[in-house]
């Protein structure tokens, strides 16, 4: 059991846990101090160290609202937090399934706020989505015209090629799996929108934490490190001889609404958590996130949102915020409740057609 007791902290939980899910954000050093050291079979090497991720950016914000403090009688799920913890000590992404709304995406910001990792780095998935674009995208035609409105301003053709890093873009995937010190924590949002092929074109990854830059790799001889664009803000790091390895594989959150099934070999690499719909205890904390100066109505609110959620068979937690935004606008009224039925109506409508599954 943990013995840190700290201010605020819960004393009875298992020791082994870095991430607690109690929303208190852990001091740096402590976090150091109990990193676990990965297995042998996933220790990787990668190099030049990368800067730090750069801060939390306000997308967090915007999903997780103000931190609210879990007391000792308001803990998290001992199996969501033993899972993700079981993911990080064992350097595996995380397979996450449940509903729309049931809270999938947000525990990646959960996770990356609470340990202090940075930005979060969110890779959205559709059917056009390749894991090239995930890794790298390689701007060859920019590249030419910059030559030639070089070679035209300079009166002369043709021109030199301009640096090849500045056509270079690391995705989503490829910047987190930048050798840093820590892990930068990625979001692979709705898989299961993907292409049939995009869950086994990411076994190797996964796998290697590797992966080549083709037009580096030609170049090397002559520019053995280059620097490239990445997808933070302004970002940019040192690729040396064309690969880009990773140090700490990074914490991955990948995220499905359990539209189709991915193959074994996929689901072997991955741990898995299945998120149930939040409970009147999470809601009520996620309320009192984004509007901690409280709101009209705000038990009853809440009450006539879950008796509507079981009769429709699910709502996402989203749709609970959206009538909590318009209570603060005085569109509801104590004295008069009912008379904002029709609008519940609209916004808290069915997800899923009538007698489907």
């Amino acid at each position: 059991m943990s013995r840190d007791g700290a201010e605020g902290q819960p004393t009875d939980q298992p020791e082994w846990w870095i991430y607690r899910g109690t929303g208190h954000v852990i001091d740096e050093g402590e976090r150091d101090r109990r990193w676990p050291t990965p297995p042998r079979w996933r220790a990787f090497d990668g190099g030049p160290e990368q800067p730090p991720a750069p801060p939390e950016d306000p997308d967090a914000g915007r999903r997780l609202g103000t931190v609210v403090l879990a007391d000792r009688l308001d803990e998290p799920e001992v199996g969501e937090v033993e899972m993700v913890n079981a993911a990080l000590y064992l350097r595996r992404p995380l397979l996450v399934t449940g509903r729309p709304g049931s809270g999938k995406s947000s525990l990646a910001y959960r996770i990356a706020r609470e340990l202090r990792l940075g930005r979060v780095l969110h890779w959205p998935i559709t059917t056009r989505t390749t894991l090239r674009s995930g890794l790298y995208e390689y701007d060859a035609i920019g590249r030419v015209e910059a030559a030639r409105h070089a070679g035209a301003s300079a009166g002369a053709e043709p021109a030199e090629a301009p640096e090849i890093g500045e056509f270079v873009h690391l995705g989503p995937l490829g910047t987190a799996l930048l050798p840093y010190r820590r892990p930068r924590v990625l979001l692979i949002d709705e898989l299961d929108k993907s292409d049939l092929d995009l869950p086994n074109d990411l076994l190797n990854v996964f796998e290697d934490g590797e992966f080549e830059i083709r037009e580096l790799v030609r170049v090397r001889g002559r520019s053995p490190e280059v620097t490239v664009h990445t997808a933070d803000p302004d970002g940019r790091a040192s690729v040396r001889g064309g690969w880009v390895r990773t140090r700490e594989f990074p914490i991955t959150v990948i995220t499905s609404n359990d539209e189709r099934d991915f193959p074994a070999p996929f689901l072997r690499r991955c741990l898995q958590l299945r998120l149930p719909d939040p409970d009147e205890r999470k809601l009520a904390r996620m309320v009192q996130a984004h509007f901690p100066a409280g709101a009209a109505g705000t038990e009853q609110l809440l009450q006539l949102f879950l008796q509507r959620r079981e009769r429709l068979g699910g709502l996402a937690a989203d749709q609970l915020l959206n009538a909590f935004q318009l209570a603060t606008s005085g569109a509801f009224r104590a004295d008069d409740p009912g008379g904002w039925d029709g609008l519940l109506e609209a916004i808290w409508h069915r997800l899923t057609p009538a007698g489907s599954g």
